[in-house]
């Protein structure tokens, strides 16, 4: 399952000796496995413009971001005349099995709730 992880929490995490992201993988301390990511941004709204390409609420790596023309630029995104806040962070690559997945009711939860589970199960 692919999930966003904000360069925030990354740091955080970094910071309390629990994972870092290191030659394009994340190390959560104590694990064996790693976890491949990819640089990218969750586009979080529009600032100027029109969201003509349908990108907010969006997460999109740097290639996809390349591939449309726009340019990244610390928290924001421009394409042509169009400006998006951005949140910058990594995809990754977690492998969530379905006894993660389901919440009590048995419902899929969200995906920062799937990640939540996924690492404080693993960092716990």
């Amino acid at each position: 399952m692919k999930l966003f992880l904000p360069q925030s929490q990354l740091e955080e995490w970094a910071l309390e000796d629990k994972a870092d992201v290191k030659d394009g993988v994340l190390v959560v301390t104590g694990e064996e496995g790693v976890y491949p990511v990819t640089p990218a941004v969750h586009i979080v709204q529009l600032v100027t413009g029109e969201d003509a390409n349908d990108l907010v609420a969006k997460v999109k790596t740097e290639a996809q971001l390349q591939s449309l023309g726009a340019e990244q630029m610390a928290d924001s995104v421009l394409l042509g005349d169009t400006a998006y806040e951005v949140v910058p962070g990594y995809v990754a690559e977690v492998p969530i099995s379905p006894s993660d997945a389901g919440s009590a009711d048995g419902k899929t939860g969200s995906e920062a709730d799937l990640l939540a589970a996924f690492l404080l199960n693993k960092m716990g």
